[in-house]
């Protein structure tokens, strides 16, 4: 048996289609496959621009991509120190439980680390048991005292022209 080879890299312009597709595959595991409006090029100006405010890693097993995770920074008032936001991290279902979605998990604290980020932080929805588990074992623990708020669409607009 061959030993399998984790190779994680910067995301690269090139690669907005293959983000894409994982975005989409990641949407229809959370049940919300419908809500992406994002086209490749929309996923390009965000990730790739010189303003870009978020970074994707992705993931090749042997040299295929098979998971990607997409990070950007927050910033804590208490801590006067930025921090690392996950938005997204995916594995394609044939290649979960090989140490892939951690060696993601590990990579972007890695940069935590590195860069003096005062924490790391994701979300995940509460009835992604899997995923919940995952993260326990690492150490993370739930935020159970705090709310998310969300504004989008008319809402949005309706409060930035009120």
């Amino acid at each position: 048996m061959t030993q399998t080879s984790i190779n994680i890299r910067q995301a690269e312009p090139e690669d907005a289609a293959l983000i894409l597709e994982l975005v989409r595959e990641l949407a229809v595991y959370e049940k919300a496959g419908h809500e992406v409006l994002a086209d490749r090029q929309a996923i390009h100006d965000s990730l790739f621009q010189d303003n870009s405010t978020a970074r994707a890693l992705i993931a090749e097993l042997d040299g295929s991509a098979v998971a990607y995770a997409v990070y950007f920074y927050n910033y804590s008032t208490w801590l006067g120190r930025k921090g690392i936001y996950l938005e997204d991290v995916y594995v394609k279902p044939e290649f979960r439980q090989r140490g892939i979605g951690k060696a993601l998990l590990r990579h972007v604290a890695g940069i935590a680390v590195q860069e003096n980020c005062g924490r790391f932080e994701w979300a995940v929805l509460d009835w992604n048991t899997p995923a919940i588990e995952f993260y326990e074992t690492l150490g993370a623990k739930p935020q159970n005292e705090w709310t998310v708020y969300r504004l989008s669409g008319d809402d949005l607009l309706r409060l930035a022209e009120s």
